[in-house]
Formats: structure tokens, sequence, C-alpha cells
């Protein structure tokens, strides 16, 4: 109600003044000096999209603008902010720092397909060690010291090597990875003097092997008896990662299976069973098994396939790899042709198990202990501070060091980001009111239409700069005597200490907007004078004191200190516009989103 009797004189504003004498008001109100310098980089905490109870939702865009500048992102996501109903959100889905622009959600990605990605490699440019020698291999040996000899030929149909000067090496049956060691000891067995050796296979023999089952390119490959399972389902496009199994592939050569291959120990340990292929020897590639996802606060974010029916949880963990701050898991899938899920703790998923197309979330779910909040202005010492979360703001105070001759104490403000997101959908909410009421009011006379669209014009031109505004989210810390407010600080509040000034800014409307000296003796006429004076809009009797710390006096009693506002009001009048009231009420909310009005 005391607003209300301060601000009923200002209706009248328009009419006398105008639409721009108000605007000037609303301007000083408004005073917005805290502009981020910078947007706050995308988050990498990922929302949880199920509709699972507890379960968050993504921070919004404007809440990432509002972020105070910094260094160190905030951790703290907030649901529906800037509503009435805001809230600090709990359960979270943060993937990995390498990995910042990783896609929500469940993967689409499965387990191993990154290795048939690239082009089949031709037989020259494959080696496998696992090979075994054969008739027909081409080998070169070079023998120097007491004795040199060097040869470059085929094994024989014996699978020996003639080397002159020695004679012949039984090669077949040889690993290509130990064929050095093969033929120095043969070597040494005649020359136990030191003599060096060198040995390499140049080329296998080329065999066809067949490549059928769930590949993309089934048919009869060519290859080299040396090249690897790996490098034929290359040649046949690879696994089809939608239908076939990288954990059941089997080799089956005259009729039967000799080797089952499992691909999972390549990826993960780098184990391939070593087997040399023959020419005409068969690759089956079964269907695809069971499949699990998992995502969310993982390393590994894919779709698993199980070796069997099922897979316990503790299964998932050591493929998926979840991150430290993983601490509970959403478990999603079907159950007795049923929907089913479960939120179960890191602990119980190890137990649970899990069968084909279940989806598992890694989450954060678990508050943190502290806040992050950062200083500013006049201080000495760090700029960021780790406080316990139920942390007050004279705390922390405590723990910042000032210069007392250059910082003013008795006017730190608290920026905070909650509280610019809540002024920024108030001065919105306001401005669609105003909007819906300046293209619906009817006009009973032709002259009074062409007064509300001349309205109109004038109101649609505040509007549109009403929605450039960005608050600040300020609230005012200490009061009249400089006490400190028992404010609980928040994740991401920025403490801002100002710095001390001598001056007083007198603005509004006064001839020569300027600094004045404070001086103790000078009351609010000497500064209006010092000034030069009110203009003829202007009222000496209508002053507004905006303190450093972002407190207003709308009637004040005193002088101001140094460091504050004076703001000389527009004189009142008698006439006004129909839609004033929403406009004045406008311009308050705009005032608010800059400074909080506070009366201790």
């Amino acid at each position: 109600m005391r607003f209300k009797q301060r601000f009923l004189p200002l209706l009248a504003a328009l009419a006398r003044g105008g639409l721009a004498g108000c605007l000037a008001v609303g301007t000083a109100f408004a005073q917005n000096q805290y502009q981020p310098t910078q947007q706050a980089q995308t988050s990498n905490q990922q929302p949880l999209n199920a509709p699972t109870p507890g379960l968050l939702t993504q921070p919004s865009g404007m809440q990432a603008q509002l972020q105070a500048p910094s260094l160190l992102p905030s951790d703290t996501i907030l649901n529906r902010s800037g509503s009435t109903t805001e809230a600090e959100a709990g359960a979270t889905a943060q993937g990995p720092l390498a990995e910042p622009l990783r896609a929500p959600g469940p993967s689409r990605a499965v387990f191993g397909a990154a290795l048939f990605a690239r082009n089949a490699p031709s037989p020259s440019d494959t080696g496998n060690p696992n090979y075994r020698l054969s008739a027909g291999d081409r080998v070169s040996v070079r023998v120097w010291g007491p004795v040199e000899s060097e040869v470059i030929g085929a094994l024989d149909a014996q699978g020996n090597l003639f080397l002159p000067s020695i004679g012949p090496l039984r090669l077949a049956g040889t690993r290509a990875g130990d064929l050095q060691r093969t033929v120095e000891a043969e070597v040494r067995r005649i020359y136990t003097q030191q003599v060096q050796v060198y040995a390499v296979l140049l080329s296998a023999g080329n065999v066809g092997v067949f490549v059928t089952g769930y590949v993309r390119i089934p048919g009869r490959h060519m290859g080299a008896a040396s090249d690897t399972v790996l490098d034929f389902l290359l040649r046949a496009g690879g696994v089809d990662a939608a239908r076939g199994s990288y954990r059941d592939i089997v080799v089956n050569r005259g009729g039967r299976a000799v080797q089952r291959i499992d691909l999972y120990p390549f990826l993960l340990r780098g184990a391939l069973p070593g087997i040399s292929l023959q020419d005409g020897d068969t690759i089956v590639v079964g269907k695809q098994g069971a499949t699990i996802s998992a995502d969310g606060a993982v390393r590994n974010n894919y779709l698993f396939e199980v070796d069997g029916r099922s897979m316990t949880g503790q299964e998932l963990v050591d493929l998926a790899g979840p991150l430290p701050a993983a601490t509970n898991a959403v478990v999603r899938g079907t159950r007795n042709s049923r929907p089913w899920s479960r939120y179960t703790t890191l602990a119980e998923l190890r137990r649970l198990p899990l069968l084909d197309q279940d989806t598992v979330t890694f989450i954060t779910d678990s508050p943190a202990p502290t806040v992050r909040v950062f200083v500013e202005g006049s201080r000495i010492g760090p700029s960021v501070l780790v406080a316990d979360r139920d942390a007050n703001l004279c705390q922390v105070l405590d723990y910042v060091e000032v210069n007392p001759g250059l910082a003013d104490t008795s006017s730190v403000y608290v920026l905070r980001k909650r509280l610019a997101a809540q002024q920024l959908r108030s001065i919105n909410e306001a401005l669609d009111r105003l909007e819906r009421q300046l293209f619906t009011a009817s006009s009973s006379t032709t002259g009074v239409a062409e007064i509300r669209t001349a309205e109109a014009q004038l109101v649609s031109t505040y509007i549109q700069r009403g929605r450039r505004i960005q608050p600040e989210g300020r609230l005012v810390a200490v009061d009249n005597q400089g006490r400190c407010a028992s404010i609980r600080l928040e994740d991401g509040d920025t403490i801002v200490i100002p710095e001390r000034s001598d001056t007083v800014l007198v603005g509004g409307e006064v001839l020569n907007p300027q600094a004045i000296i404070w001086r103790p003796n000078m009351t609010i006429r000497d500064y209006l004078n010092g000034a030069g004076g009110v203009t003829q809009r202007g009222d000496d009797s209508a002053v507004m004191i905006r303190r450093a710390s972002g407190q207003v006096l709308l009637d004040p009693r005193e002088g101001p200190r140094p460091g504050d506002e004076l703001i000389a009001l527009p004189q009142l009048g008698a006439k006004s516009f129909q839609i004033t009231r929403d406009l004045l009420s406008l311009i308050y909310q705009t005032a608010v989103s800059a400074a909080v009005f506070n009366n201790f």
C-alpha cells in the first residue's frame, strides 16, 4: 500500500511529460550495470528423458545465458527455471569430459561396429604373426659374418628353403612371427661363431574363403593365406550391426567347425584366436544375440551383445565403465510382454539380471555437499570460494580479504542467476499483459480510436525495449547501517564488493547530469543545484536515491552517501493514457530487474 501511495502521482506523468518522460523514469529505475561477458558453455550434463519419477529436465537456454561470468561452469541444474515452482534439480546424467557433445538418451551404436568402419586391406598390406608358413610362401633370408649367404625364394613342396653354404631349412609350419628366431637357430647349429641373420616373410599364397551369414557382402573372397578372420570379414563388408553377431562367428573347414570366435576379447584385450585360414574355408557370422544399452554417466555408451540370453548387471558395469560420479541407474525393459522398470543403486544393479532390449541409464543422484561462490570487486585473494551447502553470506565474507581503505563493505550485494530468471519471467509476463490490453481494447468513437492508435505506437516502442532487458538478479545484502544479511548462498552466486567512491552521481531531470564530490554537510537540494538544477519537467521534491548496494529509497529522509545515485523524477500531471496503470507496473518491474527495492 505504501508503494501505491508513492507511485500513484506517476499515473499522470504520461500526459504532462509524454511517454518519453515515463521511459526516462523507468530507465532510471532499471540501471542494468551487470552484463554477462560470455555465455555459459553447453553443459555436458544430459537430461533424463524417460518418464521416471524424480528424473529431471534440461536447464533452459535462458538460464545458460544468465550464468555469472566465470572460468568454472556451475554444477547446479534447475527445474522450471525462472518459474514460481522453480526447484534445484536432482538426478543428472553427465557424460565423460572427453565427449562433451554426446547426444542424450539410449545409444544406437553397437559395440564393435567401428572394427569394420574402414576399407578392406589388400593382401600386401596385411601381416599376421600367427600365420604358419606352407609350401609356396616366399621368404627372404640373409646371413653375414664368418659366412655370407642370401636367398629369396619360395618354400618347396616339402616346406624347405635351400640356403647356400648352409643347406635346406625346414620352415613349413613355422609361425610368421617366429621366422627370424627359427632361421637363427638353424644357422647357428652349423656355425657356432657369431653370425647375423635376417629373415622375413615376403608373401603368402592366395586363398579363397567363403564369408556368409549376417554380413553385408556374403560370398567368396580372395586374400593372402596370412590374412586374419578380420581381414576377410572386412572384405565382406563387416558384420551387419543391426542383425549380425560379434560374439558368434564360426570357421568351418571340411564340413565341421574348427574355430569359434568371440570378438569381445579382441575389442577389450586384443586377444584373437591364432587360426590360419585355408583355401575353401567358410566363415559364418551368426545372428545377433540379446542386446542391452548403456548410456548416461558411462565411458562406453553402446549397445552390448549378450553372450547368451541374459547378463548380470556386473557384466554390464564391466563393459560400460560407469564414471566416478555415477551413483544410481534407471533400468527399463520388458518383462512378460509388459513394460518394466527399476531404479537401483549401483550395488543393486550388479546383482540384477538384464534381458534383451533393456536400457540402463547411469545417473548421478546425490546432492552436492558444497556450493561454489564467486567474488568480484574490491578484494584480495581468490575469486572462487567453495563453502558448505548451508553457508550464509556473512560466514563466507569472513574468509574474503579486503583492503578497508578501498572496499565499500557496507554496500555488498549478491548477483543470483535464479533471481535474474525470475525477474525476466515477471517482465515478460507484464509485457504480454500490456500487449494484450493494447491490441484488444475497444473504442466507442473514431476520435478515441485515433488516440488509442497513437498510444499503441508509443507503447509498442517501449515493449520492444522491455523485451531486450537482461536482468542482473541483484540481491541487496546489507541494511541501512551496513549490517550483513544472513542470506543462504546458492551455487553460482556472485558476491560483489564495490570500490569506495567519493562522488554522488546526479541524473534524471536535471540540466547537467554529472558526478559531484560528496560532502557530509550537503543536502539533496545542494546536489541538484550542483547539477544545474532541475529542468522544467523536473520536481526537486520528487527524488530517488539508489545505493551502491542496489537498495532504492523512493522517499529519502537523508542525503545521499558516497557512491550513491541521486535521480530527479519528472513533474506530475493530471492527464493520463488509458493503459497507464499497466505501463507503470511494467516500469516498476523493470526497475526490480536491476535492483531490489528494500526498506530495512
